[in-house]
């Protein structure tokens, strides 16, 4: 008998560790899911270090065509990648016939604008902030109206060819550059 018990209470505990280190896996499997690496892209405002040249370090507007226009190398592409990855493209430019070993830094200073529109009390343009929510933006544009829908919300990511509903939560994430459109509800 004693046995037994010792074999279910083995047994509860390593089921209690699994069940606990599942639910972590879980949660990280939903954080890295919601939270994908930012990527550069039109209005994004960049701080470029190039360390020890002073000459080659400024803030820099993304332009229209996805390009960063520097001094010395000119226009890069910068659209789609990350930070890092333009960083990497930054350093590979100025190695070329300019700098022997640059180190150079990248970081994003303003986001591209999120947009918001529908049932909102204030529709329209607002600064994007790390780790914005569906529920965060209503807010920064006043608050829903009398008549919005409050469980679905409709979203065109900047990437994307057409907007998707989604059941709003209290986790609902907002990317740089997204519309969301809140609707009226039935009744």
């Amino acid at each position: 008998m004693k046995r037994l018990v010792g074999l279910m209470v083995i047994a509860a505990a390593s089921g209690v560790v699994a069940l606990s280190g599942g639910a972590a896996y879980a949660q990280s499997a939903d954080a890295s899911q919601t939270v994908a690496e930012y990527r550069l892209g039109s209005g994004d405002k960049i701080k470029v270090t190039t360390f020890g040249e002073e000459a080659l370090t400024g803030e820099f507007l993304v332009s229209g065509t996805g390009k960063v226009s520097l001094p010395l190398v000119g226009e890069i592409d910068a659209a789609g990648q990350t930070a890092r990855q333009f960083q990497q493209r930054v350093e590979m430019a100025l190695k070329d016939g300019y700098l022997r070993d640059p180190k150079v830094s990248v970081e994003v200073l303003n986001y591209r604008p999120f947009y918001i529109l529908g049932e909102v009390k204030e529709p329209g343009t607002y600064p994007y902030t790390n780790g914005l929510t569906v529920k965060n933006a209503v807010a920064t544009a006043g608050g829903f109206t009398y008549r919005a829908n409050e469980k679905r919300v409709f979203i065109k990511r900047a990437d994307a060819p057409k907007e998707e509903a989604i059941q709003l939560t209290d986790t609902t994430p907002v990317a740089p550059g997204d519309t969301i459109r809140i609707v009226e509800r039935l009744f």
